[in-house]
């Protein structure tokens, strides 16, 4: 796993301002800028391809609403046929898969298991390492988009106890699906019929695992060994202690004799002592983290379960919307009548947009392309392209809406490579 984060692929401005951005376009040479009849023209094209997104993207809100209400945790309504064993697990796997499309066009990456445990591997200053059950699970994706450094405040007594900001690397975006099964660390009231979704944000990577059901705190190595420490003391003495008496100062003891019973138990007590107070205190820090930790995520939980969903589909057709969008203007502004190949456009969207808006962003020109050919906007000869002119692209567009049931939002061409 590679320690260098990937660009994201995530555009963070909404369509509106997006348009407003473009309208406002002055070139490269800074004076150059749309007429206001250019700029119309743009617009209406702006406002039919996000209808046209737009109500597709309803259309596969209904579908996957209908597909999870089954296994919606929070539902309140009566299902006139269950369904049988088979019928359930289609169900799921269908649900699954319906989930990590509308992940990927949202621009979120699955982690795979090994993914997950290196991310894992101990605990930030703020988190506690946890044991983790898998297979209480009996389906389990974790789905993030966005690296960042997070700021957090910590107090240390050997700064006097003053609360200092450092940084953290973090997910923007945390997205779990799951399905559990029955499991000693769920208990005996875990819900296994139902999915569960959640969504967070600026979530330490280190300490992802918090957000997960049926986990266990570990015991740090320190506290580990002051209890072991503590019980190996306590046998050590007592053996030492007994070897070193006389047949008749054993005799003693076992009558119950007050000296030689305090000469015994007295080291005893204090070193049991200091190991139950070990033992006390990983507890009450247990449950100092656990409080913590529930004070946290009540502010870094985005949604639950089929809101989630609403959330989800919502940032996708933005997104959907957005790489079309700036794909097909920059495209029809400057690429001329030679046109453009791919990696002329996927430079030029890249540079504008750090340049606008200071973020280094992976613009998805495959995907964009794909798009833009699905609706019908783009001449493509050879390796270059090129956009119709806006009249031929709404003409383009109105008919696809008429005929066509899907062209723009099942095209994709995205990847889970280099996730973390």
């Amino acid at each position: 796993m590679s320690d260098t984060n990937p660009r994201d692929q995530f555009i963070p401005i909404s369509v509106k301002h997006l348009v407003e951005m473009l309208c406002s376009d002055t070139g490269p040479d800074g004076v150059s800028s749309l007429s206001m009849e250019d700029q119309s023209a743009f617009r209406l094209f702006a406002d039919t391809a996000s209808r046209h997104i737009h109500d597709r993207f309803l259309t596969k809100l209904k579908s996957i609403k209908e597909s999870y209400e089954p296994f919606d945790p929070d539902t309140d309504l009566v299902t006139l046929r269950p369904r049988n064993g088979q019928e359930c697990e289609r169900a799921r796997d269908d649900l699954f898969e319906s989930f990590a499309l509308v992940m990927k066009k949202a621009n979120y990456h699955r982690l795979s298991r090994e993914q997950l445990e290196e991310v894992m591997k101990g605990a930030s200053q703020w988190g506690v390492d946890m044991n983790i059950a898998w297979d209480a699970f009996e389906r389990l994706d974790v789905y993030v988009r966005g690296h960042a450094q997070g700021k957090r405040s910590i107090r240390k007594w050997y700064w006097r106890f003053r609360s200092r900001e450092i940084l953290v690397p973090t997910f923007k975006r945390v997205a779990i699906i799951l399905k559990q099964r029955t499991h000693p660390s769920l208990g005996p009231e875990a819900d296994t019929k139902n999915i569960f979704l959640k969504l967070f944000k600026d979530i330490p990577r280190m300490d992802i695992e918090m957000l997960l059901p049926g986990t266990s705190i570990k015991m740090p190595f320190a506290d580990r060994l002051k209890l072991g420490g503590s019980g190996v003391s306590s046998v050590g003495y007592v053996g030492w202690k007994l070897s070193s008496m006389s047949f008749a100062g054993m005799a003693s003891i076992l009558s119950g004799n007050l000296l030689g019973l305090m000469a015994l138990y007295t080291p005893l007590a204090l070193i049991f002592g200091y190991g139950y107070r070990t033992y006390v205190n990983f507890h009450q820090t247990r449950q100092a983290y656990m409080l913590q930790l529930s004070q946290s995520l009540y502010y870094q939980n985005l949604d639950n379960n089929a809101g989630v969903f609403y959330r989800l589909l919502d940032s996708a057709e933005e997104q959907e919307i957005r790489e079309l969008l700036l794909g097909y203007f920059y495209l029809w502004r400057y690429a001329g009548e030679r046109g453009w190949t791919r990696e002329e456009l996927d430079q030029y969207v890249e540079l504008d947009l750090e340049r606008r808006l200071n973020v280094d962003i992976d613009f998805e020109v495959h995907d964009a392309i794909h798009k833009l050919i699905a609706g019908g906007v783009l001449q493509q000869e050879g390796d270059r392209y090129r956009a119709h002119p806006i009249p031929v692209a709404l003409e383009r567009l109105d008919h696809l809406w008429d005929h066509d049931p899907d062209p723009i939002v099942n095209t994709t061409n995205k990847t889970d490579e280099g996730i973390v």
